[in-house]
């Protein structure tokens, strides 16, 4: 995807997308989650040796006993529209973001 990237009254703007969240910073906490409108990422259990389990479904969901923690997982990348609220609200600044000129279509 390449520019030029414009808002509505005509100011250049680049959007910088989501693409990988650190599981071993994240604290899975949601923020990000709460904030997002697209639903780019989803909260994930992982297992005592980092395994990933699978999607947390709120309805507590423990793995058969085998959750050790959640974290979040980018598993829906190209709905990112690259506005940065995600980052904004991580309080472990996990996350990976490229400016959408760099990304590939």
């Amino acid at each position: 995807m390449t520019g030029p990237f414009v808002t509505r009254d005509g100011s250049q703007w680049m959007p910088d997308y989501l693409t990988a969240i650190d599981g071993m910073t994240c604290i899975g906490c949601g923020r990000c989650f709460k904030v997002c409108s697209r639903e780019v990422m989803h909260l994930y259990g992982i297992d005592g040796t980092g395994e990933v389990l699978g999607v947390c479904d709120g309805e507590d969901d423990d793995f058969d006993g085998l959750l050790n923690r959640m974290i979040m997982v980018v598993d829906h990348p190209g709905r990112c529209i690259g506005c940065g609220a995600c980052a904004r609200v991580c309080p472990k600044n996990c996350q990976t973001h490229a400016a959408a000129d760099t990304v590939p279509a």
